[in-house]
């Protein structure tokens, strides 16, 4: 293993912490561009300002509730919600950010098992608000973020104004409120259905160890521009793209939605983006295709590529000035893609490496706040999930001959168990204190962490082999052919035996462009079992995909846009 000396971090104990140092060390860094009006240019906002508005909403929080109180967040990424986290974690209580993707039913769930005390949310959720309203016997006060007539919601405006007041007649309610850094400050739902998300308990230690190991493997400074496209209910974006990047002192650039992305990147011009490979994938899609559009371009690009990758071996680097027209497409600056969730096709990795991007990979689970471990900026396998973090034991339960077995982890940013669920806890969390991720894999013998797939779903062969679906689904997802896919085992009555079976939902693209926009199942169908044949090829028997069943639709997917298998 490479001895790689790790980069320095402030030392942080709690959340507080965390604004209080980034007041202390980067006073007049903007903490957010935000457009308040969608239309309008991105407005910078102070680290004063931010600190300012933590303190009065918490104030003003805490003289409505209790110390302790359940505050839920629902609402799209804006000011508001990063105010309302930190004004709750704080001093007020729990921090119980919601889904704005969930149906209303789905909500109320969530509200009812946090047992939520204040909802503080958006006009765009009022819907759902209205349809949960006086049905969560908990919830006191519902704090709207935008100002609308309804005499059964509180201002946030409002509320912000009354703190402010008390702050000024030296009210310190909440500014000297204890925080216990081993207390649930934080109560997260797993994507996937309600009925069977689990919410996770975190504590402020959980938080706080994960963003000092983060950077002291990753470096980010106060001169990087961080663009937020990913939801911020999810521990990924929260902690990685929110938190982290207050601490480390830079700017977060929020986009003002999916659709706004192509425009606002080339406005913010960030230098720093964390992604989900689906969206790396779609960039990578789109520059090819406009590349591969011409000829003469296509020859022109290839060419520039091979000259870059020469002359990178010379220590020379002109991939900027090469691929300008792909830098600008992230704004000019863009240095650094931060990828989790999922595994990326390695050659779209290998492409944004080639036009001058540093592209790692994380692997993180809520359970973890959320990371576990991470390619480092300076050390890095592009096949690999990444390096332990550092006071993390990660080890390999159970290895096969292969020495694969299940990922399971020790440290302090595991969490502290599943909120009113002891046997889930107990299923997860073993006496020595180790986290059962549930995720199959190896570690290599540089440190890194390979996964393979996960425990649910490994086929067991008629040999008693393990098959894992993950594994195959990655090869088929490199054919052009193929956009999305499920593999599984179904028993064959006449051979008394398990087979393997890929459910392909075929790329409409390529099908449009190659077998034209009337194209029969049947030609689908026959493309699709050639895909198969060229997987079929490099795997050993007993993984081979004996059956081929085409698909009509995309497969159903929950929030975080991954299948939902079962």
């Amino acid at each position: 293993m490479k001895d790689i000396p790790l980069y320095e971090v402030t030392k942080i104990q709690n959340l507080r912490d965390v604004i209080k140092t980034r007041v202390k060390e980067f006073p007049q860094n903007p903490v957010f561009l935000h457009k308040p009006n969608k239309s309008k240019e991105y407005v910078p906002v102070s680290t004063e300002k931010y600190d300012h508005d933590i303190d009065s909403l918490g104030t003003a929080l805490m003289h409505k509730v209790d110390k302790g109180a359940r505050v839920a967040i629902l609402a799209e990424t804006r000011y508001e919600w990063y105010v309302s986290y930190l004004a709750t974690t704080n001093g007020t209580g729990c921090v119980v950010p919601i889904d704005k993707e969930l149906k209303s039913d789905e909500i109320l769930n969530c509200l009812s098992r946090a047992h939520a005390d204040i909802v503080i949310f958006s006009a765009s959720k009022k819907e759902s608000i209205d349809e949960v309203y006086g049905k969560v016997d908990s919830i006191k006060y519902y704090v709207c973020m935008d100002d609308i007539e309804d005499t059964r919601f509180i201002s946030y405006t409002k509320l912000i104004e009354e703190g402010e007041k008390l702050l000024a007649d030296g009210d310190k309610i909440f500014t000297e409120a204890t925080i216990d850094p081993e207390e649930m400050t934080i109560l997260l739902f797993t994507s996937g259905t309600t009925a069977k998300s689990k919410a996770v308990m975190l504590c402020q230690r959980n938080i706080c160890k994960n963003l000092m190991s983060m950077f002291s493997m990753l470096y980010i400074d106060r001169n990087d521009v961080f663009f937020s496209v990913l939801p911020l209910h999810h521990t990924y974006e929260c902690t990685c793209g929110f938190l982290g990047q207050v601490y480390r002192g830079t700017t977060i650039a929020i986009c003002s939605g999916l659709r706004y992305i192509t425009s606002e990147i080339k406005e913010a011009k960030p230098s720093c983006i964390l992604m989900v490979p689906v969206m790396l994938e779609m960039f990578y899609k789109n520059i090819m295709k406009n590349i591969n559009s011409d000829p003469k371009k296509a020859k022109k690009f290839n060419t520039g590529r091979k000259l870059s990758k020469f002359l990178m071996k010379l220590h020379i680097d002109v991939r900027k000035k090469l691929f300008a027209q792909i830098h600008d497409v992230f704004g000019g600056n863009m240095r650094l893609i931060i990828l989790g969730g999922a595994p990326v096709k390695p050659e779209a990795l290998e492409f944004f490496q080639d036009m001058g991007f540093l592209c790692v990979q994380g692997y993180g689970l809520t359970e973890c706040a959320p990371i576990l471990a991470l390619n480092r900026d300076v050390d890095f396998e592009n096949e690999a999930a990444g390096l332990p973090l550092p006071g993390v034991d990660v080890q390999i339960l159970n290895p096969d001959s292969d020495g694969i077995g299940e990922f399971i982890a020790k440290g302090d940013n595991v969490f502290m168990g599943y909120y009113e669920d002891p046997e889930s806890t107990a299923e997860a969390l073993d006496s020595d204190g180790y986290y059962h991720t549930g995720d199959l894999g190896y570690i290599d013998k540089n440190g890194f962490c390979i996964i393979t797939g996960r425990k649910k779903n490994v086929i067991i062969a008629q040999n008693g082999k393990n098959v894992f679906p993950e594994e195959i689904e990655y090869l088929l997802s490199l054919d052009d052919r193929v956009a999305e896919s499920v593999v599984s085992g179904e028993h064959d009555d006449k051979k008394n035996d398990i087979i393997i079976v890929a459910t392909i939902f075929p790329d409409m693209d390529w099908v449009e462009q190659n077998l034209g926009k009337d194209a029969s199942d049947e030609a689908i169908q026959k493309e699709l079992e050639d895909a198969v044949d060229k997987v079929n090829e490099k795997l050993v028997n007993y993984k081979k995909i004996k059956k081929v069943v085409l698909r009509k639709t995309e497969f159903e997917k929950n929030t975080s846009r991954k299948i939902k298998r079962y």
